[in-house]
């Protein structure tokens, strides 16, 4: 998708930018320590792909106990998310301005207690199959990275992605706790945080897909 050139997004980032990890590899291990000492024990979470933040900022607003990363490399929306964070002066979020490719290039065994995968680039070519997020070379990844009962979510309005998703988790060994086609009308759906992107879509009468991964 056509990204739009963000005006100001300079001036955007250096105003916020207590809440951009920096050199963020260097942190695998000790993320914790971007943070005030109040949470030292917090879980830590990240949604890789947060887009302008609507859903992770939400979510961190929501869960004060917990920490977040958004991971986001595009330029042109990140800085979104940044300014999300000061709006709201969250204490309890960091940014990484970066695309992940590898999640344990960032993080230790056992180090992450969740993932948020939302509506994630569908890559339809079947060439490009092992750059979805879902594929089962990523969930690996993620197993590498995920204490025993820690979960990753995933939402997407694509129905073959979704599809594909279920066999590569099958494909995997993982265990699909949760396999939702229409989120919203679901028992989920009071307590469901939407995104941008959902919001959009839902809106236009699209049912949104929903799977909790358990590792």
């Amino acid at each position: 998708m056509r990204q739009h050139v963000l005006r100001h997004k300079e001036q955007i980032i250096e105003e916020n930018r207590q809440y951009l990890a920096e050199d963020p590899k260097a942190l695998k291990g000790r993320w914790h320590s971007l943070f005030d000492e109040r949470f030292s024990e917090s879980p830590l979470y990240v949604e890789v792909g947060s887009g302008k933040g609507l859903f992770v900022t939400s979510m961190a607003k929501a869960h004060t106990g917990r920490i977040y990363l958004a991971c986001e490399g595009a330029v042109n929306v990140y800085p979104r998310v940044l300014q999300k964070a000061g709006d709201l002066k969250l204490e309890n979020l960091r940014l990484i301005s970066e695309y992940m490719i590898d999640p344990s290039e960032y993080f230790e065994y056992g180090e992450l207690s969740g993932v948020y995968l939302n509506f994630s680039d569908p890559w339809p070519k079947d060439r490009h199959a092992h750059r979805r997020l879902t594929h089962v070379s990523k969930l690996l990844s993620y197993k590498k990275i995920m204490a025993p009962g820690t979960t990753l979510e995933f939402k997407t309005d694509n129905d073959a992605l979704f599809e594909f998703s279920l066999e590569q988790a099958a494909l995997a060994g993982l265990c699909c706790e949760r396999v939702i086609r229409d989120l919203h009308s679901s028992d989920l759906a009071a307590e469901n945080i939407q995104t941008e992107y959902e919001q959009k879509f839902s809106g236009s009468g699209k049912t949104i897909n929903y799977l909790k991964i358990v590792f």
